[in-house]
């Protein structure tokens, strides 16, 4: 059977489901993490639900085919039967590793109470974070153990192009992997530092929360 990771790495290497306005359902890769990527034309759910009811509700709800499973009341059904929450509906994208060292210095964060730390750990195993002036890096194993990067840089140092040397430095950090960044469509500033770093779009995901967010709101954010 095809896992999600099989379906993140094609997509990583170019390689997507058939634009045939279908959708595919395969197991959840964690008890952490549910949802839906869609590319295009095509759509992935990862849960642990029958995949008869995301097919019949999918029926049901009469969505537009090539959007379906982005649709709120697709996302609204599956949020009450799994009893999850989600954020937003994000830009998936992907950047190819780098060789050599990254173009900026990082000093390597080994405190486990950095509220970056915290944040991070409640979405991702293996965290790493790195600060530079005026930023902190991000890189963690996510959704089916991805690599995934996000930044944050200081108000004081924005359009300095800070966020994108950053987003360049984890393609460096990713030791011979791609690197994955989940970013708000509304977050134009955050879209562009990623894709000026080498970050393709590969489509969008609705990442459901086992656990209540509480506000946090903090992913992928430049």
């Amino acid at each position: 059977m095809e896992t999600l990771r099989d379906v993140l790495d094609a997509a990583a290497h170019g390689v997507f489901p058939p634009a045939d306005g279908g959708t595919t359902v395969v197991p959840q890769p964690s008890s952490r993490d549910a949802g839906v990527i869609a590319f295009t034309g095509h759509s992935v759910v990862f849960t642990d639900e029958d995949p008869g009811w995301v097919h019949e509700t999918l029926r049901i709800l009469d969505c537009d085919a090539l959007a379906a499973t982005m649709n709120p009341r697709f996302l609204a059904a599956f949020m009450e039967r799994t009893g999850r929450t989600t954020d937003t509906v994000d830009v998936l994208t992907v950047g190819a590793p780098l060789a050599g060292e990254p173009p900026l210095a990082l000093s390597e964060i080994r405190d486990p109470g950095h509220p970056r730390v915290d944040r991070s750990r409640r979405r991702r195993d293996d965290v790493r974070v790195w600060a530079t002036e005026g930023g902190v890096l991000v890189l963690g194993r996510g959704v089916a153990g991805r690599l995934e990067a996000a930044v944050e840089v200081a108000e004081a140092v924005r359009h300095r192009g800070l966020g994108r040397a950053l987003a360049v430095a984890a393609r460096h950090l990713g030791g011979g992997e791609p690197v994955w960044a989940q970013i708000s469509p509304g977050n134009a500033r955050s879209l562009r530092a990623f894709q000026a770093a080498g970050y393709r779009p590969v489509g969008s995901e609705a990442l459901l929360s086992a656990r209540p967010r509480s506000g946090d709101c903090s992913r992928s954010r430049s």
